[in-house]
Parts: C-alpha cells; structure tokens; sequence
C-alpha cells in the first residue's frame, strides 16, 4: 500500500508545527537587557530580592513603557578597581545598556581619585568596544572626608562622562537623606531604592532608544 497520504500528513503537520511555534514566546523578539554594575548599593545589601534596585528598576522603566530585562551584577566591596577586573565576566554579550555604579567603596577606602577616574574610563571603553550603551551614575563625597578629596573625587564623574560621551546620572543617592537609608546609614532602605529606581529610569530609558 503507498505511503503517499502518510507522507503530505507528516510534511503538513511539521509545517502547522513550525507555524504554531513562531507565534510562541521563544520566537518573538527578546527583551531588551540592562545591567547594573555595582556594588552593595545596588546589589541591594539588607533588602529582598524584590526590593533590591534591578527589581526596581525594572518596575520604574515598565511603568514608563520600556520593559526589560534588569541583571543585577553588584558585588559588595567592589570598587572600580574590582568591578574593571571582573568586567568582561560579570555584563553578559546580550546587554543593550550597562549602568555602571561604582566609587562608593573607593571613597570609603580612600582610593586616589586618579585611580579611580582611571578605572571608570576603562570601563567604560570596554563596555563601548562591546558595542553597549552606557549609563554612569556618579557619587558625592561628603565634605567629611575633606574638602580637597571630596572636591576631587565629585569631579571624577563628570569628567569620565564627558571625555566619553557618556549620559551621566549625577548622584547615584540623591533624594535618598538619612531618613531613607538603614541604620548604617549608607545603604538606601527599601524606599530610597525606589527613589533612586525613579531617577534613573528616565536615562536609562533613554540609552535603550539612542540602542535602537
């Protein structure tokens, strides 16, 4: 008996198979990925996951109508240093945008703020050799620490962000007061992450579209 029939039913059900898959999900186009290369402030030290400032983010640009995907690859202690050195492992090939915020650690460990703007060029290079977008987020020194080195260190930001041509959000905590942080009164509280989520959004948003 041929086996004609059973053939163009194989061959019809393998195409409505691959017609039926394209609708799928697996097939439609990717989120977008942001990464946030940090440190314990925006790995979210002392808070749930869903508090922490990926999560948040992410929650900040969907209501703003970009949805992403938002990776966290913050590392408490890390300063410019460790997060140059850990760069290409840490922001995967996929990432449209990269939000690098680093500096704490190097103004609580008293980093040469050479060392410290030399580190951020660097990093930011690297991650434009990638062909990724980035979003540099700064930090202000508090006059404690003297006003030469808090002088110097303010600077440091501005200027990598200039020289690279790279969007800068001028202070990673700003809005973010004593009464927003937890009793360490470094860490932004549930709260002041979603203060600084809010900030941030509408300049990451906008890398994305300068990605497009």
């Amino acid at each position: 008996m041929s086996r004609t029939p059973d053939r163009f039913f194989i061959r019809r059900g393998l195409l409505l198979g691959i017609a039926a898959s394209a609708a799928t999900p697996a097939f439609a186009a990717r989120k977008r990925v942001v990464t946030i290369l940090g440190d314990s402030i925006t790995a979210g030290l002392g808070l749930p996951a869903a508090a922490a400032l990926p999560a948040q983010l992410g929650l900040a640009l969907a209501r703003l109508g970009t949805p992403v995907v938002v990776r966290g690859a913050g590392v408490s202690g890390d300063t410019t240093g460790d997060g140059l050195g850990r760069l290409n492992f840490s922001v995967q090939a996929d990432t449209d945008v990269c939000l690098v915020a680093l500096g704490g650690n190097d103004l609580l460990q008293g980093v040469d703020p050479k060392s410290t703007k030399s580190n951020l060029t660097a990093i930011v290079q690297k991650l434009k050799a990638r062909r990724m977008e980035v979003v540099l987020a700064g930090m202000t020194a508090p006059r404690a620490v003297g006003a030469g080195y808090a002088r110097d260190f303010g600077a440091v930001f501005p200027a990598v962000a200039k020289a690279e041509h790279t969007p800068l959000y001028p202070d990673l905590l700003a809005g973010v007061g004593p009464g927003l942080r937890q009793a360490d009164g470094i860490h932004p509280n549930a709260t002041g992450v979603k203060i600084i989520a809010k900030g941030l959004a509408p300049i990451v948003a906008r890398a994305l579209k300068a990605r497009r």
